[in-house]
């Protein structure tokens, strides 16, 4: 009887994930390490200081360009969360049909396609709405994150509604409820998770998001992340290595709590 194979127990695979663990956050690290570096170097230690906090804290162009990013990504967030509930209800809460799965795909597009052509695509649309309106403001910004967010949003909660009983809602229906009353009262007390978590995900992604904005965007509409890019192509500081800290740390929150939050079961 051939013997069970578990790719766990094969000869050096421990040692080889242990050294691309390694390889990937090392990095991380020594940035980390040295945000709280005294002095300016990026290779020396000179002590532990957080004065790069403070100047990160009180640089006016980096709280233009956090504020402008949570702007974007708030309103971002909660159009392709709003967007991708109404999805997911329309592509769960119905009996299979021929195009369903077509359907799936299309929604899910952004995430197959390269970001560099979702974002060259943004950028000849949007080139050709600014010379014909005029208008060069943070709509497009929004707009381009929202449609590159809506699948991140929808995959936690389609996943919510498939692991949701459809008893309680024909339960509801069965007692006079009226199709609103039945989502307002059931469906959404119980998709509430994964809509959160949704949200929590199309937030993250839009903060970060470097390519689309970098493309769509006009003078004087850097977000955090493409501020960053912009100074390290001058000089590298600490203060860039602050940023980054508080960035990661962010980051690691939502995440998480999108995690704990995505795990209740319905």
């Amino acid at each position: 009887m051939a013997s069970h194979f578990d790719v766990k127990r094969q000869w050096g695979f421990a040692t080889i994930a242990m050294i691309c663990f390694f390889l990937l956050y090392l990095p991380i690290v020594t940035l980390v390490i040295f945000a709280f570096n005294a002095g300016s170097s990026l290779a020396v230690w000179e002590g532990l200081s957080f004065k790069w906090f403070v100047a990160a804290w009180n640089n006016s162009a980096v709280q233009e360009a956090a504020l402008r990013s949570l702007i974007i990504a708030g309103f971002a967030a909660t159009i392709a969360t709003a967007a991708a509930t109404m999805a997911a209800l329309a592509t769960t809460r119905t009996e299979p049909y021929r195009g369903l799965t077509f359907k799936y795909a299309f929604i899910n597009q952004p995430l197959m396609v390269p970001e560099i052509v979702t974002a060259v695509a943004l950028l000849i649309v949007f080139a050709r709405l600014k010379d014909w309106t005029g208008y060069s403001g943070l709509a497009y910004l929004i707009a381009a994150h929202t449609a590159f967010c809506i699948p991140f949003a929808y995959l936690p909660i389609r996943a919510r509604l498939e692991s949701m009983d459809l008893t309680l809602e024909r339960a509801a229906a069965d007692l006079y409820a009226t199709p609103w009353n039945a989502f307002r009262r059931v469906t959404l007390p119980l998709l509430w998770p994964g809509i959160l978590a949704g949200f929590m995900l199309a937030f993250v992604i839009s903060l970060d998001d470097v390519v689309i904005t970098e493309f769509v965007k006009s003078g004087g509409q850097d977000t955090l992340p493409t501020y960053m890019l912009g100074q390290l192509r001058r000089v590298i500081t600490p203060e860039m290595n602050a940023i980054s800290t508080v960035f990661l740390a962010i980051s690691v929150m939502i995440v998480t709590l999108f995690f704990f939050i995505s795990r209740k079961k319905a």
